[in-house]
């Protein structure tokens, strides 16, 4: 996204969240996982308002205090849409959204892609924050730093049962 795309987002009360973690999963496995039901989510009933995208719900997770046993968890209960992986020049792209299952007008709104190529998961779109002058206020100073670390973590969840999904079965107990 350019610079003066992310400026006209800002105009209209949108921001840009570009996310990113390592892939240690094979790409197309990874791709293969989406396009069919992923293991951390429950299909929903209820189909996303987007044509072509499959609802899912999750809890979304936001990690805060570092790796080590000193650490926070916050978690909402939101709904993933996830479009069908298409192949890129370096890997795959697939249309992504969530939002707050409950109390969603206190919530952001994502929409984007999601971007899988060889060793690396990334996230790129637009988020619109809750609460207009207010909300993007707060967004500058906290919010855009709970997106982000949201967006890290559904990546490193979406590696792990790429992952998963790789390993050899294990031998059954005799």
């Amino acid at each position: 996204m350019s610079a003066r795309a992310d400026r006209a987002s800002e105009l209209r009360g949108l921001v840009r969240l570009a996310a990113t973690e390592p892939l240690g999963a094979d790409p197309d496995r990874v791709a293969a996982m989406l396009a069919s039901d992923p293991p951390w989510a429950s299909l929903v009933a209820h189909p996303s308002e987007v044509p072509g995208l499959r609802r899912y719900a999750l809890d979304l997770r936001l990690r805060l205090g570092g790796e080590g046993a000193r650490f926070t968890t916050f978690s909402k209960a939101a709904l993933l849409d996830i479009g069908t992986p298409a192949r890129t020049a370096s890997g795959w792209a697939v249309e992504c959204g969530w939002r707050a299952s409950s109390a969603a007008p206190l919530f952001p709104v994502f929409s984007g892609k999601l971007l899988i190529e060889p060793g690396e998961l990334a996230i790129d779109g637009l988020y619109a924050p809750p609460g207009g002058v207010i909300g993007r206020v707060a967004d500058r100073m906290l919010l855009q730093v709970a997106a982000n670390g949201t967006a890290r973590w559904l990546l490193g969840e979406i590696d792990r049962a790429g992952r998963a999904l790789e390993r050899p079965p294990m031998p059954e107990d005799a």
